[in-house]
């Protein structure tokens, strides 16, 4: 006991000499501590509080801990008992042993929190079996030396537990902490990244884990959700919700896409799907019926109030199309309590536009404010006589906030409980400015990229890749960028075609025979082109004789044809520019006349193909060009195309397949062919496991191989034999003899699709 310290209470004095402590920043707050310890743990807790807290104290690691311990247990216990103060210490005494006791003052910081997440004395243990398991397993020793190193991750991981488990369960929690130790076990640097929520995978394994309805997985429902009931259509672009705790986004769209959230928890008795098709609607509603408008001489007040009144005229609107969305809006609309706020003391404009929103839609408000009730019913007058428009719901907005008006709607302490709508989008779009000012917000506002930053084209499309090791995927892992590729001179092309005019004699004596035949007759049809005459007399015999006659009288017909979708994917990898034994040209030169003659070839039978070129510089960039879509004639501009082809970078095969696949899988096709052609194995500058991206090519053909897609390869390479078959299996050829590149190509072609 300090020799300064005095307790005028006997028993705070006898709990100070129980403490048995020097540090003097214990004693400044010893009293506070104490006191609140009291009102939450009894007798037998207090003596194990303070015994606890003189061990912590004795550990030589400082004052931190123990000013931790401290100030976060009587929360702690009030959370989830007194009695899980054994398994605490345990873990402490088991840090202390290891080269982790640096962890115990993170793990300390945010125990009360983590706890208050947890609520039970049993979570709390899992959570606790978790840490143990990292430990454990990121702890290292130095090869040869009786040496240990610190788990690198364990305070990283420590510091985030709260914000992790406000967004996991502890199962969600379990499933992140394992990737993280597969993955960077051995690497101690990226481990920190990991378990501190910086690195990009991090996120993306959180963002699998968390609860709700994550937009990746409703995808493909809220497209045809779009597409079928509201007749619109655009790319749906996820944002995340996690890591922005002081202003959540809310959903928009611009010129890139709808942007919604990368995840939804159900709402109630609404789901997480249904809260997306909330949120599709309202967009849908501006996109068809509000229009601009020159905000510059309205202020921010005026323009929250034109906000709020759009917003109901459109959801009126969309209730009109589809009466049973009012259920939904009603369920996911705040319903403020209609004096929770005080205009005395608080800014109650957003109060009373959220009030005034509600009215709108709901007959049943229960309101009873006289302005409110009067603007309802101006607003439904309007609206009865048609559509209104914005200019006219603006103008009834003005109207009641100036009707409305309050000295205390300009105070800084504004009333913000139940007046956020979230399914509606930013209105973004429901402005422009002529002038730029203070109060603009460039949203549409060109960014200055750096060379190298971000090609020019789509947003990427994110990839999982595949990690043999731990033969799991990496979500998320690899970036597609995708753009159309430059064009240069179709003349260019003409001449290479006319060069192997020869050739395309022989391949079109080939393609007659591939082309599709002639009509085939479909007899017995109650429905048909023609009346079949040999069935109409057989039946009118019938009918003669009393008997029933057939009714399939008629005939069709169908054009015998192929039904077979393609698509060529070309590796445009650095190493095409080296030239071909043999030859004078370049890889890449034989390989532009090869693919030009087989364009030509595919055009001829008239199979709907695509062609497409990729390479890659690290997974963040791998970068695929559209040289032909798939409703493009092989004509002047696909040929510049083609013409302007270049080869740079790398080869991160996985993905541009899995990119490819994400067209040629949409072709309502019987038959889908992807040929690959490429002169060397799969690689990357980022990637120096030789393994990892063959086997994830490997991965993506298995894929593929699923979605009902055929993959060919065409490797030029000579020493393909040693991984090309690890990959496509037998579905593989390789071409010794470059300069033969041109006739072989077609020729393959043809042989696999007859």
């Amino acid at each position: 006991m300090s020799p300064t310290t005095e307790y005028q209470h006997p028993l705070m004095a006898a709990y100070w000499k129980q403490l048995d402590t020097r540090f003097p920043q214990v004693e400044e707050v010893f009293e506070d501590v104490m006191a609140e310890a009291l009102a939450v743990l009894t007798r037998e807790g207090i003596d194990a509080y303070l015994e606890a807290a003189r061990v912590i104290g004795k550990l030589g690691r400082g004052v931190e801990p123990m000013l931790a311990f401290m100030e976060e247990w009587p929360s702690t216990a009030k959370a989830v008992g007194e009695s899980a103060l054994p398994s605490v210490m345990a873990l402490i005494q088991r840090l202390q042993k290891s080269p982790n006791g640096k962890a115990i003052t993170p793990f300390l910081q945010t125990l009360a929190p983590v706890a208050r997440r947890l609520q039970s004395q049993e979570l709390l243990q899992h959570y606790l079996d978790i840490t143990l398991d990292l430990k454990a397993r990121t702890t290292g020793s130095i090869h040869g030396h009786h040496t240990t190193f610190p788990s690198p991750g364990l305070p990283e991981f420590f510091a985030q537990a709260p914000a992790l488990l406000g967004q996991l369960t502890l199962s969600g929690l379990r499933n992140w902490v394992e990737y993280g130790i597969r993955n960077y076990r051995s690497h101690p640097e990226r481990q920190k990244d990991y378990f501190s929520l910086q690195s990009a995978d991090a996120r993306a394994v959180l963002q699998r884990e968390r609860h709700g309805t994550l937009l990746v997985d409703v995808e493909r429902k809220l497209d045809l959700y779009l597409r079928g009931l509201w007749q619109d259509s655009d790319q749906l672009v996820p944002y995340s919700t996690a890591f922005d705790e002081i202003r959540k986004p809310v959903p928009y769209y611009d010129k890139l896409g709808i942007r919604l959230p990368d995840v939804y928890d159900d709402a109630g008795d609404i789901s997480g799907l249904d809260r997306y098709r909330a949120a599709l609607a309202h967009i849908v509603g501006h996109r068809r019926w509000s229009e601009a408008q020159i905000a510059d001489n309205w202020s921010p007040f005026q323009r929250m109030a034109v906000e709020f009144f759009e917003d109901c005229r459109i959801e009126t609107l969309l209730i009109r199309e589809y009466p049973g969305l009012r259920r939904l809006f009603l369920a996911l609309h705040p319903k403020p309590v209609e004096n929770a706020c005080d205009p005395e003391t608080t800014s109650c404009l957003r109060h009373r536009m959220a009030m005034l929103s509600r009215a709108l839609l709901d007959p049943d408000h229960g309101y009873a404010d006289a302005d409110l009730n009067d603007t309802v019913a101006r607003f439904h007058a309007a609206m009865s006589e048609g559509a209104s428009s914005t200019r006219e719901i603006a103008a009834l907005a003005l109207s009641y906030v100036a009707k409305t008006r309050r000295q205390s709607d300009q105070f800084a302490r504004v009333h913000f409980d139940d007046t956020v709508v979230d399914y509606r989008d930013d209105n973004r779009q429901l402005w422009k400015f002529i002038e730029a000012g203070d109060e603009e917000e460039a949203f549409d506002a060109q960014r200055k990229i750096e060379p190298g930053e971000e090609i020019r084209g789509l947003p990427p499309r994110h990839y999982p890749e595949w990690d043999y090791s731990s033969q799991t995927y990496r979500p998320d892992w690899a970036s597609v960028y995708e753009a159309l590729h430059p064009s240069g001179n179709a003349a260019d092309i003409d001449r290479l075609l006319a060069k192997h005019g020869a050739l395309a004699k022989r391949l079109k004596k080939m393609l007659d025979l591939l082309k599709p035949q002639d009509k085939v007759r479909i007899r017995y049809q109650e429905e048909g082109s023609e009346l079949d005459l040999d069935v109409a007399i057989r039946s009118l015999i019938d009918f003669k004789g009393g008997a029933t006659p057939d009714p399939r009288i008629n005939m069709s017909h169908r054009t015998d044809g192929r039904d077979i979708a393609v698509m060529l994917l070309l590796d445009l990898s650095e190493s095409l520019n080296d030239k071909a034994a043999g030859s004078d040209q370049t890889i890449l030169e034989l390989s532009q006349e090869a693919v030009s003659l087989l364009a030509w070839a595919i055009e001829k039978l008239g199979d709907p193909f695509a062609i497409a070129g990729f390479h890659s510089n690290t997974r963040h960039d791998v970068r695929y060009l559209h040289i032909k879509g798939y409703g493009e004639h092989f004509d002047d501009d696909v040929k510049a195309r083609l013409a302007a082809m270049e080869a740079g970078y790398s080869t991160r095969m996985g993905a541009a397949m899995r990119h490819a696949a994400h067209y040629l899988a949409a072709r309502p096709a019987d038959k889908k062919l992807m040929l690959v052609l490429t002169d060397g194995r799969p690689s990357d500058v980022d990637t120096h496991d030789e393994r990892l991206l063959v086997e994830d090519a490997r991965q993506a053909a298995k894929e593929l191989d699923q979605q009902g897609i055929f993959t060919y390869c065409i490797s030029l390479d000579p020493k393909a034999d040693e991984y090309v078959g690890d990959i496509f299996g037998r579905q593989f050829t390789v071409i010794d003899h470059i300069e033969r590149l041109p006739e072989r190509l077609p020729q393959l072609f043809m042989a696999l699709t007859k």
